[in-house]
């Protein structure tokens, strides 16, 4: 009966999971090494970000209760994970959570930009958001379509596998270069 209670919900251990997936492709050399991507705090981040948008724009297409909650048990644990990296940096309590406010309100931000991009006819669009995102430059620069390469691979590779397979405990399969 008391482990029924504190044993953490199936969507919550299965988002942990997906999460592990997340950040090691955004944690893959060839991200950094080959496609330029900054090897830093915020490049980091924006990988994170970035592969964990890909994941919630998969899950959304399936439309049903266990999607929702999953997307938002995989947002959780994200944010979980940056409000325990950022103490262990030492950044003090009440400091944390405006924060992780800013960070969240980033979050969505780059998932409908990156959702707009991935839509739009215009394949600039998606070099735009990356570069200045990810890159924190202006919409021409070079390392930018390499990175829209990449990320069209993703988005491709995930919906291939499709949201479904992703909440039934499939890794996402992501591009590995």
């Amino acid at each position: 009966m008391l482990n029924r209670l504190f044993s953490r919900k199936p969507e919550k251990r299965r988002a942990e999971a997906l999460y592990r997936d997340v950040v090691t492709a955004a944690r893959a050399p060839h991200l950094y090494a080959g496609l330029g991507v900054p090897d830093t705090v915020e490049g980091r981040f924006e990988m994170i970000i970035l592969h964990c948008a890909v994941v919630v724009l998969t899950l959304k297409p399936v439309d049903s209760d266990p999607a929702r909650g999953l997307s938002q048990a995989l947002f959780d644990t994200m944010f979980d994970d940056f409000d325990a990296a950022m103490r262990e940096m030492g950044v003090g309590d009440s400091g944390v959570g405006k924060k992780i406010r800013f960070m969240a309100q980033g979050f969505y931000g780059r998932a409908e930009a990156l959702r707009d991009a991935i839509d739009s006819p215009d394949p600039g669009q998606l070099q735009a958001v990356l570069a200045r995102n990810v890159f924190n430059a202006g919409p021409d620069d070079p390392r930018a379509p390499a990175l829209a390469l990449y990320v069209n691979s993703a988005v491709e590779a995930l919906n291939g596998q499709g949201g479904q397979a992703l909440l039934d405990g499939a890794a996402p399969d992501f591009p590995q270069s």
